[in-house]
């Protein structure tokens, strides 16, 4: 009888469990307008707002880093759900930073949104977006000022 009961419970066992585990989708991201095919594209996704638009110090942040010949579109799988921001840079010369010259950037790079770029990088708010369940798609174009 006991070996019975249990048999029969299993199920509904399982379906809990199934219940309570996380829903995660997948974040998609096109690149568009890279310069070249030089160097890595390094892609961050944040959910936080401190650390935005600098996520790699963001210890939740996900980071993908591709060489740019194959940047055309990446995934970041199994992303919980709620609000989210990318940065995206076009590191050239592979040297891991994001280089500049008087403070301008000497390397690409693409938000989230694509927000109108005029001085300094933009607001979490401004290039924010819901992952839910499924694939989150966003197109980031690249942007180069020098």
């Amino acid at each position: 009888m006991r070996k019975l009961f249990l048999a029969a419970s299993a199920p509904a066992v399982l379906l809990l469990l199934a219940a309570a585990a996380p829903r995660t989708g997948d974040v998609e991201v096109r690149i568009e307008k890279l310069r070249n095919a030089k160097g890595l594209v390094h892609v961050c996704l944040t959910a936080s707002p401190a650390h935005f638009p600098e996520c790699a110090a963001d210890p939740q942040a996900r980071k993908l880093s591709v060489p740019a010949a194959k940047a055309a579109t990446v995934t970041m799988a199994g992303v919980r759900p709620g609000a989210y921001a990318l940065s995206i840079f076009h590191d050239e010369n592979g040297n891991t930073k994001f280089d500049t010259f008087l403070k301008v950037p000497k390397e690409g790079f693409g938000f989230s949104r694509n927000p109108v770029i005029r001085f300094g990088a933009p607001k979490f708010s401004q290039v924010r977006f819901e992952v839910g369940e499924g694939i989150a798609r966003e197109t980031v174009q690249m942007q180069y000022l020098l």
